[in-house]
């Protein structure tokens, strides 16, 4: 079989974080290798960065099948990528999968979709393609969605060949992620242990998690030419004995790479002597989940930590010279105060990158039914849910106030002469412009807001 694999470009109503990094379509890129050992044959299309409408690359591929992935602002533009596909050839089959489908897959219900994945994306396609070359039927494959149908069993481990990176080749140069520039992606657990009252990844693997081994981790990092790598592990930083056994099977492997991951300010700070020898064997920077500065929010949020703990972490970051990527929820019941609060907490640590995120309940988690009342955005505005848009009425200001002093917060913590001249030593000047142009067209989304809300 001949497959497609598209990776959606945003809504144009989107507030759209791709200004500021553009990742590969790593998902895409598993496929692509573990259907190659049944004969089947793929091309990834990367619609973020082309120019030409889906259907174009339909009539120059002439696929038997397209495989679309994406998150939940996707939903509506991968409905339409389907409608247009069976305008063009009714016949070609069209699967749908990602992290929404798995979790609300009746979200893409359509006549123009034939199948939706809610779990073991890899095997599942595979076996899709399989029986469709057989002339075979799908009634028995369990984790395709059905309306009647129970929930799949999700997979606890990964026995998967490596992504195919050569799909990509041609957008390879244009990936990064802020200031890592030619970025490669690679993931090594599933899942996430801890409990946070907002968090969607749980749902995915309906509350499990699992790591991979890190031999075969350490294998693929050596497939991987780039420097820069993102670990795009939900957390990283879980298992101290891990990530220190990591750190030597770095040196020992002689992996001289810079990497980006994601990890709980806890850890960071009880945990000092492990993000030193990380530091070491190339950690470049961290996305941490602060949230707040506020414990009771973070007790709400159920973080199971304290702003103390969420200083120190930052600070060891600092000692170290790894950067700090604080994301903070902006809470609905905020005033100006609150936007103040955080503005003063952030200038006190020096925290020069936020990223800024009303809460936002999505489905499946457990504060959706909580705030579904005081929805602002229509539930099937899938574009809106971008993790920037206000999805709840705020309590006590109005919506054009809030996106005003979400705006005034980037501005005065992150376009200050300070932080300005830190990026610029730290980084140079020319990737402190691109960065610059990215976060003016992030601002001039917000600011039709602002005007337009």
């Amino acid at each position: 079989m001949k497959i497609l694999l598209v990776r959606p470009r945003p809504h144009k109503d989107t507030i759209g974080l791709q200004n500021l990094m553009i990742c590969e379509p790593l998902e895409l890129e598993y496929i692509a290798s573990n259907i190659r050992t049944h004969g089947h044959k793929s091309v990834i299309v990367d619609m973020i960065l082309e120019k030409k409408e889906l259907t174009y690359f339909v009539e120059k591929y002439r696929p038997q099948a397209v495989g679309i992935t994406g998150y939940i602002s996707h939903v509506n533009v991968i409905k339409k990528y389907a409608r247009e596909i069976k305008t063009y050839d009714p016949a070609i089959k069209v699967l749908v999968g990602g992290v929404h489908a798995e979790v609300n897959p009746q979200d893409f219900e359509s006549e123009h979709i034939d199948y939706i994945i809610r779990a073991n994306g890899l095997r599942t396609v595979t076996e899709i393609l399989d029986r469709l070359e057989r002339g075979e039927t799908m009634d028995d494959l369990p984790c395709l969605y059905r309306r009647e149908g129970g929930k799949p069993r999700k997979e606890t481990s990964f026995p998967y060949l490596f992504p195919d990176r050569s799909k990509v080749d041609r957008y390879r140069s244009r990936y990064y992620y802020m200031f890592h520039r030619n970025c490669s992606l690679i993931k090594t657990s599933f899942g996430c242990p801890y409990q946070c009252a907002f968090c969607f990844c749980r749902q995915i693997t309906d509350g499990g998690y699992f790591a991979r081994d890190l031999e075969n981790v350490i294998a693929e990092l050596k497939t991987v030419k780039e420097t820069e790598i993102y670990i795009v592990d939900d957390d990283f930083l879980v298992d101290r004995e891990r990530i220190l056994e990591f750190t030597r099977l770095l040196k020992e492997n002689h992996i001289k790479k810079r990497y980006l991951i994601y990890g709980r300010a806890d850890f960071i700070a009880a945990n000092e002597d492990v993000i030193r020898a990380f530091q070491k064997a190339g950690l470049r920077a961290v996305i941490v989940g602060l949230e707040s500065c506020d414990s009771r929010e973070l007790k709400d949020y159920r973080k199971m930590t304290q702003v103390a703990v969420n200083e120190k972490a930052v600070r060891i970051l600092q000692k170290y010279d790894v950067e700090c990527y604080g994301t903070f929820i902006t809470g609905i019941h905020w005033k100006k105060e609150d936007f103040k609060a955080l503005e003063r907490w952030i200038k006190k640590l020096g925290i020069v990158f936020v990223n800024l995120q009303p809460l936002t309940p999505l489905k499946g988690t457990e504060l959706y039914e909580k705030y579904r009342k005081d929805f602002i955005i229509r539930e099937d505005e899938y574009e809106k849910w971008d993790l920037a848009h206000l999805v709840v009425k705020p309590t006590y200001i109005s919506i054009r106030k809030y996106y005003f002093y979400t705006m005034m917060l980037y501005y005065k913590t992150m376009v200050n002469p300070t932080s300005v001249l830190y990026m610029i030593r730290k980084y140079g000047i020319k990737d402190t412009v691109k960065l610059s142009i990215g976060a003016c067209k992030v601002n001039l989304q917000y600011l039709k807001k602002l005007l337009l809300p």
